[in-house]
């Protein structure tokens, strides 16, 4: 079984992920379903061996991590086809991967169904932006989205620190510098801390994943840098609730206070199944205003839920609004939405008023 010729046939067939794992057939997930390739048997060990020395083979890279540590995260590129992030990790005793297929440009954010309040982030000079989901949920994308829009318009100096690097930006009206961490750079703090020094206009942060990576981050948009950066988190709330949390009690007074100075949004966002095929993200919108700060410095996180709702007028968005919206506009069915709401109670009472 040839490795490329298995990447081709998942990019021709639109597939976003592959799936290299013992005991399951070579599976692809695409339009947010997970498909068996066809006339393929299950996996043996043997077989996902073999693949994943390939995968290693075809990215020139060492398996010396992998080895060590039992998981491994990298990327590569196939001219004339697409780029490639892969995790190989050890499950059962066996060896497994998943690959995200990653195409060479960047994405049209109108066809992807990115509100152009989210796209209005490129217009910032400076403060801290949060981009939050689930794994999977289009953070890397959206950043993406962002950072061309940047390069499109102004000149600036881009710095990315990334864990790989997943799209590739060429230089427009900005210089972009992209940083992998554990090959351009030794970690994420760093990194961060030798970005500082390399006069950065923009700082994109592929994951804020520790209280030292974050407090860097939030000393960098307080010197008057953009600071782009994703967590895993679901929701406005829950983010600036995991910024606080990841610092000791005696700290994070001072956290709030820097935050609620520097944080000019949050966006959280997840995928949803579209009817005609695809999938079409729901996004949160969290705008700084005075108001909001007040309730980050007086750590009363738990209202700005409440503000978001009844912020439409500044640009804010619900989590449930969003979603509700994509059923107006005909692109998710009722059932979708119920499945996706915040609130699922309050959701089904619209969803049968607008019946």
């Amino acid at each position: 079984m040839l490795l490329e010729e298995i990447l081709r046939k998942a990019v021709n067939d639109g597939a976003s992920d592959i799936f290299i794992i013992a005991g399951s057939p070579l599976s692809y997930k695409i339009q947010g379903s997970i498909v068996s390739m066809q006339m393929i048997e299950k996996l043996l060990p043997d077989s996902t061996s073999d693949l994943i020395e390939q995968i290693y083979k075809t990215a020139n890279r060492s398996e010396e991590k992998y080895k060590s540590s039992g998981d491994d995260d990298f990327s590569f590129s196939i001219a004339n086809l697409a780029r490639f992030r892969i995790n190989t990790y050890c499950q059962r005793g066996s060896r497994a991967a998943v690959i995200r297929v990653i195409p060479f440009s960047i994405p049209d954010y109108r066809e992807l169904g990115i509100p152009k309040e989210v796209m209005e982030i490129s217009g910032l000079f400076h403060g801290m932006v949060l981009i939050s989901g689930t794994a999977g949920s289009g953070k890397s994308t959206t950043q993406a989205c962002i950072i061309d829009a940047i390069n499109q318009k102004r000149q600036a100096h881009v710095v990315t620190l990334e864990d790989p690097i997943e799209y590739l930006h060429r230089n427009n009206q900005s210089i972009i510098s992209q940083r992998e961490v554990s090959i351009d750079t030794k970690s994420y703090i760093s990194g961060l801390r030798a970005c500082l020094r390399q006069a950065p206009d923009v700082i994109l942060l592929g994951e804020m994943r520790d209280s030292e990576t974050i407090q860097t981050a939030i000393t960098a948009a307080e010197t008057g840098h953009l600071v782009i950066a994703t967590l895993h988190t679901k929701g406005a709330v829950n983010t600036i609730d995991r910024i606080i949390d990841s610092f000791p009690a005696n700290q994070q007074l001072q956290v709030r206070i820097q935050l609620s100075m520097v944080l000019d949004s949050v966006i959280s966002q997840q995928l949803l199944p579209a009817i005609n095929g695809g999938m079409v993200p729901a996004v949160e919108i969290m705008k700084s205003t005075p108001a909001i700060r007040n309730m980050i410095r007086d750590s009363k996180v738990y209202q700005i839920e409440n503000a978001i709702q009844t912020s439409n007028k500044l640009g804010m968005l619900s989590m449930d609004q969003s979603i509700m919206n994509l059923y107006k506009e005909k692109r998710i069915t009722a059932d979708v939405a119920l499945e996706y709401a915040v609130n699922q109670e309050q959701m089904k009472r619209k969803l049968e008023l607008e019946k």
